[in-house]
């Protein structure tokens, strides 16, 4: 009662008093909140493995069937609860079924419980299964790698190659054959191949000493010998001045026995600047004088001091775009001398065209003192050979008024070889080289440069082929081609020589026929040449006889064309004669046209074109043993004056009222044979007379 009555009087001890039994009251409901939570999750845990050990000893499909009944059930119930409640009175019945379907939701929700257990447990096994697979993917790709390691030190166990492998050694038999005894050591070294490798190593290394010493011992021989050949050339470099002083001493001696030593030596040396092609045509043509054609004579022309600066300068890009002309443009100075575009391109012409300073000069000496000088220039950037020619001729030479030309170089050498006029370079690369500097063609600069030939390439060593895209000089080509070039050079200067002399005598109205060709011909021939003219392509293209032989290409612009007048009585026959280049190698051609009674020709009459195929079909009969000679376009002036004669004597056998003009003097034993009447044209030489073909 004291102490009741104490705390009562006491109001903050009784306020203590009352916070002590709250806070026992609070732990007390915390303890008991925390059993019950332990139990709980106890109760939990045991249902959660319970429900896992239900989902393991259940049967899947059967609750996969479960599943849909329950569905269709509450399906069902919802549908009767909406029934029931559209009318009154059934709250029980609602209430019932509302307890029934919630059963069903309960059902569900255990069985989706349930599958997704299963879920789980089939994904925990699914990775358990990749980790396995893991597990093993990295061991064999450990394994592998092993492998490769292990295979890779085998490989190289295996190349592995010792010093004494790349070690030349003599062969086992040569070895034992050759090797002394206390090193070969047969009895043991045929037993182990190791103590036969070291054998027959030892024996190596005795051999290579022994081969040291005497290399050793040779070039002392060889010192020895140098010495000697050192002392011997200072000796022959003490001899040269006076072999100078000799050799000048000697000079008038040469020039009178006519030796020329110092100018050949002079000239060799010259050689040496020469470019390629041209010291090949010199070296060629000077072997081939010395050995076959002692009228031919070659030097070299040219300042050889000019040639040193040459060679010594550098090569000039001749490949400059036109980017980096305009690049060098601009970096010049603003007050220069700007030049024209005519300038440049004259500039570029000049360095196009431009020539080597030395030139070979060959000479070709004939009869009557004619002398063909050719004179060969080494185009450096078009890398050719161009000649310039020039006839050096006495003044008591024979000329001719009509075929003065003949002898011209340009017509000289005109096709010496078939086609080649020398209008063309021939490197197929020159084409796109003057393209770009607006040259069309090489033949508007042949006046300035020469003309560049194909037979001038070949005796240069140079032959220019499609599939070949450098070309240089070869001597074996030159060499190959010498003879054969010079010996055409002379044929075609002797053959335009003597066409010249036998032009000059028909324009005084002879027909000079050399002996060994009279008997081709009657002894009396009444029909004459008097008068033979030059004519120009435009005025034989007007001819109507000719028509045929300019369609048909048997006759160029630049062949010769001369008219032939033959008369004989009132009969008057002029013949159109085209002469070829390369006469007598190609026929002179003869186009026809008589005038007498009528004028007739080729077109109209009959017996006109069988002259024309008398002279220019049979003329291998003028040219006894096939060989072509420089008489040819005689023989068949001659030939057509005999025609003329067998036409005219022909056809004034005819006649029967009229007066006979031409008298009957050849020997005819038909004087026309078949419808046509034709005409015995056709001399045979062994019986004297005339017959048809």
């Amino acid at each position: 009662m004291s102490t009741v009555s104490a705390t009562s009087k006491d109001p903050k001890r009784r306020r203590t008093i009352k916070a002590d039994v709250a806070s026992s009251e609070t732990k007390r409901s915390k303890v008991s909140i925390l059993d019950s939570h332990q139990a709980k999750s106890r109760s939990s845990a045991h249902h959660f493995h319970a429900e896992e050990e239900e989902a393991a000893s259940r049967d899947p499909i059967k609750d996969v069937d479960l599943y849909k009944h329950t569905c269709k059930e509450v399906s069902k119930t919802f549908a009767e609860i909406c029934e029931l409640k559209k009318t009154e009175g059934k709250e029980d019945a609602v209430t019932n079924k509302r307890i029934h379907g919630s059963l069903q939701f309960i059902a569900l929700r255990k069985l989706n419980r349930l599958s997704h257990l299963r879920c789980k447990k089939v994904r925990d096994a699914t990775n358990e299964a990749k980790q396995k697979i893991d597990l093993y993917h990295l061991q064999l790709q450990n394994l592998l790698y092993e492998a490769m390691h292990l295979e890779k030190e085998i490989t190289k166990c295996l190349e592995f190659k010792s010093k004494d492998e790349e070690i030349e050694l003599v062969d086992v038999d040569t070895f034992y054959k050759e090797a002394p005894k206390e090193i070969s050591k047969p009895a043991i070294t045929k037993k182990d191949t190791h103590i036969q490798t070291l054998a027959r190593l030892d024996w190596e290394l005795e051999q290579r000493k022994k081969l040291a010493q005497k290399l050793k011992d040779t070039q002392d021989s060889k010192e020895v010998i140098s010495i000697d050949i050192k002392s011997k050339q200072e000796y022959l470099e003490s001899l040269q001045p006076k072999l100078n002083a000799i050799l000048e001493a000697s000079t008038p001696v040469q020039d009178y026995l006519g030796l020329p030593f110092d100018k050949i030596q002079e000239q060799h040396k010259t050689a040496h600047f020469l470019p390629a092609p041209l010291y090949v045509l010199y070296m060629q043509s000077s072997g081939y004088k010395e050995a076959c054609d002692k009228k031919l004579s070659v030097t070299i022309e040219g300042s050889l001091n000019d040639a040193k600066a040459f060679h010594d300068a550098p090569s000039d890009a001749e490949d400059e775009s036109d980017s980096d002309q305009e690049e060098s443009e601009k970096k010049r100075k603003k007050h220069r001398r700007r030049t024209t575009t005519t300038d440049k391109v004259s500039d570029k012409k000049m360095k196009l065209l431009r020539k080597h300073p030395l030139s070979v000069l060959m000479k070709l000496e004939f009869k009557d003192g004619i002398v063909l000088n050719l004179r060969y220039f080494y185009l450096t950037s078009l890398h050719i050979v161009a000649v310039k020619a020039c006839m050096a001729m006495e003044k008591n030479t024979v000329g001719s008024v009509v075929g003065g030309d003949l002898l011209q170089p340009d017509i000289l050498l005109e096709c010496l070889y078939p086609g080649d006029r020398g209008e063309e370079t021939p490197n197929p690369a020159n084409r796109f080289q003057m393209k770009r500097i607006g040259i069309e063609s090489f033949q508007s600069e042949i006046e300035t440069a020469g003309r560049p030939y194909i037979w001038a390439q070949w005796l240069a060593g140079l032959q220019f082929l499609s599939n070949v895209t450098e070309v240089k000089a070869q001597s074996s080509v030159s060499s190959s081609r010498m003879d054969e070039i010079i010996k055409q050079l002379r044929r075609r200067v002797q053959t335009k020589m003597v066409l010249q002399k036998h032009i000059s005598a028909i324009e005084n109205g002879t027909i000079s026929v050399s002996k060994q060709y009279q008997k081709l011909f009657p002894v009396k021939i009444h029909s004459k040449v008097t008068s033979w003219t030059r004519e120009t392509f435009l005025e034989y293209k007007m001819l109507p006889q000719t028509k045929s032989l300019i369609d048909t290409g048997m006759v160029e612009e630049r062949d010769m064309f001369f008219t032939a007048m033959i008369e004989r009585g009132s009969a008057r026959l002029k013949a159109d004669i085209v002469l070829s280049p390369d006469y007598p190698y190609q026929s002179p051609i003869f186009a026809l046209s008589l005038e007498w009674q009528s004028q007739r020709n080729n077109t109209n009459d009959e017996n006109i074109r069988a002259m024309e195929a008398e002279v220019n079909l049979h003329y291998d009969e003028l040219m006894p043993g096939g060989k072509p000679h420089a008489e040819l376009l005689t023989n068949q002036l001659q030939r057509l004056c005999m025609c003329l004669d067998i036409f005219l004597e022909s056809e004034s056998s005819y006649s029967t009222t009229a007066p006979v003009e031409f008298s009957k003097e050849k020997m005819m034993p038909r004087i026309g044979r078949g419808p046509g009447r034709a005409k015995a044209l056709r001399f045979i030489p062994q019986m004297g007379f005339f017959a048809q073909r």
